[in-house]
């Protein structure tokens, strides 16, 4: 590997030639502030476009200034990071952008978490020195999922990288010329008119306040203090490993016990487990590998959890609709349980049944809102509130999760089996269902530890592997998480319709656990690592690790819903997808 020699701040260090300044100076640990510059996790893409001048450093022997994200290191250069000419230019740069910024920290989503902001405070700016115009947008909040407020936009096209780049989706681009310019749709037209998939991953990179998700928090403290209302929630399994992030907790450690007593001071009349319906999905779509597997038909058969991987596959691969899972997710599994056998049980109209879901995702707000859920006018699921939201509500309400005593989910749509936990998880799914197959082609448990199907797991964006479901039986899988990978894995699918027999796919890198609505990461692709640790720590620690082994689904299939599969089953917890 070619290296070279140069200086920063009169520290001497030896880089790879392939390096930038800004590489180099993260070797020393000096740090130079950076705005449009953002590595994405979960991939190898890297926004580094120079446009916002924020990281410019003094080179000798330079005439102008470089940003250093984009200026390739060469031998003997000498760096200056903080010197006066380039402090002044930075500073300019921040000031200018705040002159066409609204002035709504207070109010703004991303107050306290905004770069822009922070930038403001590390340079000492008091005031706003240039005044002048300053643009104006109609905020979009037409997909129910995600708004965008172009007032805040700072053009530093994060959101257009991890879209195009990453996502592969390409609904963000640049758009108009000089002042006016802004990072939107095609024409400016509504996201719910585009190509969206509501993954959420531009919520995530975004350094400021121009693309924020929807909240719901008003309406859910609304029918949490409606006496008429029976308000319950659902938690999903990723959020156990995110939540406690915000409360002085380790990364990646499970919180799950604390998170229910938190639920519960808020003052939700019961508190559900995601986790439940996850173990349900397992039964409905296990038995649906099954059947497929021995017709040999629809195969290979797609995971359908993931809404943001639905809305994927509907916008680009219409020709591919029938072999995805007729599965609803587990979400809205647990909407349709709940407004049937859990209001019958309580005497309950479902009208009055408020349910809300507690998820790491922007997407499951649109999904919540799809008019195929929403039974006779009453939604299955009524309010969907993000993790970030959901840990805002903890604060707003005095709960401090660090000093919670652990409690137990509600019952009877409460317990779960450990293959649930790992669904947060690129892999996860797969490898749940794979639990579940084994026994119902071959009549026995997996025991020790072949339980654990290690070949599906890990944060690889594209895993292929052979994974046994009998003795003596393979098949073919593929896991894959980040839909520009998703795009390979169909492409292949295309190619070759018998490569794959089963593929498990989640929109966002990693799954779940980076979730669009997660605390945010920072840049830190270390955190990954140890919420999908957490997960499955989650696993293990359980004496029941397979889904058709939980008691709780054993009993609302005899009580209410007969076999996997049976009619009440596929009208309840089975839906079709359409192409857009």
């Amino acid at each position: 590997m070619k290296t070279v020699n140069l200086t920063i701040n009169g520290k001497a260090v030896t880089v790879p030639a392939s390096y930038t300044i800004l590489d180099a100076a993260k070797q020393l640990n000096i740090n130079i502030p950076t705005l449009c510059y953002c590595a994405h996790l979960g991939s190898d893409e890297i926004n580094k476009p120079a446009s916002c001048r924020v990281c410019v450093v003094e080179v000798e022997k330079r005439r102008n200034l470089a940003p250093a994200c984009a200026t390739p290191v060469m031998e003997g250069m000498v760096v200056h990071t903080n010197s006066q000419r380039a402090l002044k230019a930075r500073r300019t740069v921040v000031e200018l952008m705040l002159s066409d910024h609204p002035q709504e920290c207070l109010t703004c989503p991303k107050n306290q978490y905004c770069e822009l902001q922070k930038l403001a405070v590390e340079f000492g700016i008091r005031e706003i020195e240039y005044k002048g115009e300053i643009n104006k947008f109609p905020v979009d909040c037409s997909s129910n999922a995600i708004m965008r407020d172009l007032s805040k936009c700072v053009m530093c096209r994060r959101c257009e990288a991890v879209c195009s780049k990453v996502q592969t989706v390409g609904t963000l681009t640049g758009y108009g010329r000089g002042f006016k310019a802004k990072v939107g749709t095609a024409s400016m037209i509504p996201l719910a008119d585009t190509s969206c998939t509501f993954c959420g991953q531009c919520v995530n990179v975004c350094p400021v306040g121009a693309i924020t998700g929807i909240s719901y928090v008003k309406k859910v403290w609304a029918a949490i203090n409606d006496p008429s209302k029976t308000v319950i929630v659902q938690t999903a399994p990723a959020v156990r490993v995110a939540v406690g992030q915000e409360f002085g907790f380790a990364p990646g450690v499970p919180v799950t016990g604390k998170m229910v007593a938190g639920l519960r001071a808020l003052g939700f009349d019961k508190v559900f487990d995601t986790n439940f319906s996850a173990d349900l999905t397992i039964m409905e779509e296990g038995n649906e590998i099954v059947e497929r597997i021995k017709s040999g038909k629809n195969l290979p058969i797609l995971t359908s959890c993931c809404p943001g991987w639905i809305n994927f596959i509907e916008h680009n691969y219409p020709d591919l609709l029938h072999i995805p899972s007729s599965c609803k997710s587990p979400q809205q599994m647990f909407g349709a349980i709940a407004k049937s056998f859990y209001a019958e049980k309580i005497g309950v109209k479902p009208e009055d049944l408020i349910v809300v879901s507690v998820m790491p995702c922007q997407a499951k707000k649109y999904e919540a809102a799809r008019p195929e859920f929403a039974p006779n006018g009453v939604r299955d699921v009524d309010y969907v509130v993000t993790t970030r939201e959901l840990c805002r509500m903890f604060k707003e309400a005095g709960v401090n999760l660090a000093n919670m005593d652990d409690e137990e989910y509600d019952s009877p749509l409460g317990a779960s089996a450990g293959a649930a936990d790992i669904f947060g998880v690129t892999g996860g799914v797969l490898e749940a269902a794979c639990r579940s197959v084994y026994y119902m082609l071959n009549g026995k448990e997996l025991e020790g530890e072949a339980i654990n199907f290690h070949e599906v797991r890990g944060l690889a964006g594209i895993k292929e592997a052979q994974v046994a479901i009998a003795p003596g039986k393979t098949i073919n899988v593929a896991v894959c998480s980040g839909l520009g990978n998703a795009r390979k894995v169909l492409d292949m699918v295309r190619q070759d319709p018998n490569r794959f027999q089963a593929i498990e796919i989640m929109a966002c890198p990693g799954g779940c656990i980076n979730g669009g609505g997660q605390p945010f990461l920072h840049g830190d692709a270390g955190l990954l690592e140890k919420r999908m640790k957490g997960l499955y720590s989650e696993d293990e620690r359980k004496v029941i690790r397979c889904s058709h082994n939980n008691p709780d689904i054993q009993a609302l299939y005899k009580e209410f819903l007969g076999t996997p599969g049976s009619e009440k089953a596929h009208h309840l917890l089975h839906t079709k997808y359409h192409s857009k």
